[in-house]
């Protein structure tokens, strides 16, 4: 764990789940979702968890409410989810392993969290990925036509993807793109290649407040 770190992305406001409480801080089994996020690394990485600036004190109200440790560096996110891990970098030793993970990803396991670190401290990069079960059709640019994709060369990304703190640095030191969809898009647009490794199908983003009722 010495050289393990975690970034855990939490500064969205959740608008697709609805309501005045941003989804990450929505009750889960006793617990608001972004605790239960927290626990799934205890003892495998030190955690750096972005937060919009509003939700600080909100936070720390819910830490005393639920008797909750944290155990976090706390910092702000910023107008994109790359801004938030571009700033949350800085609190990353050169030399670490880093994973970024979704704050409402909480049933990550601790397989898919060890295979991935264990990949990027020997490539450089991990992903964890699943299968898709569905057709899958594309579209054209224009709307006009589709087509199918062999689904059996699809997959589907999940978190945390892990890499070397130097590399994922380096590829961050740009500035934003629409094509940058998640870590690994802005790493590979820097040069590196990227490894996939197991993901789980039960290592679900909770996105709207089906995902938590029907899981």
């Amino acid at each position: 764990m010495t050289n393990r770190y975690v970034i855990i992305v939490a500064a969205g406001k959740g608008v697709r789940v609805g309501g005045p409480v941003p989804k990450q801080f929505l009750p889960l089994d006793g617990k608001p979702v972004l605790m239960h996020t927290i626990e799934a690394f205890r003892g495998t990485a030190k955690i750096v968890l972005v937060l919009g600036k509003d939700n600080f004190d909100y936070w720390r109200e819910l830490c005393v409410q639920y008797g909750f440790e944290a155990e976090c560096t706390l910092v702000a996110g910023g107008a994109e989810r790359f801004n938030s891990v571009k700033n949350a970098l800085a609190a990353i030793p050169d030399d670490a392993i880093v994973g970024v993970h979704d704050g409402v990803r909480p049933f990550v396991t601790p397989s898919v969290i060890e295979e991935a670190y264990r990949t990027a401290e020997d490539k450089g990069s991990a992903v964890p990925v699943v299968d898709c079960a569905d057709s899958v059709r594309i579209v054209s640019e224009d709307g006009c036509s589709n087509a199918p994709i062999d689904r059996s060369r699809v997959k589907l990304v999940q978190t945390p993807q892990v890499f070397r703190a130097s590399i994922l640095k380096q590829a961050y030191d740009v500035e934003f793109s629409p094509l940058f969809t998640d870590d690994a898009s802005v790493v590979e647009h820097a040069g590196h290649k990227i490894y996939l490794t197991k993901g789980d199908v039960n290592n679900k983003k909770i996105t709207y407040i089906t995902d938590l009722v029907n899981r």
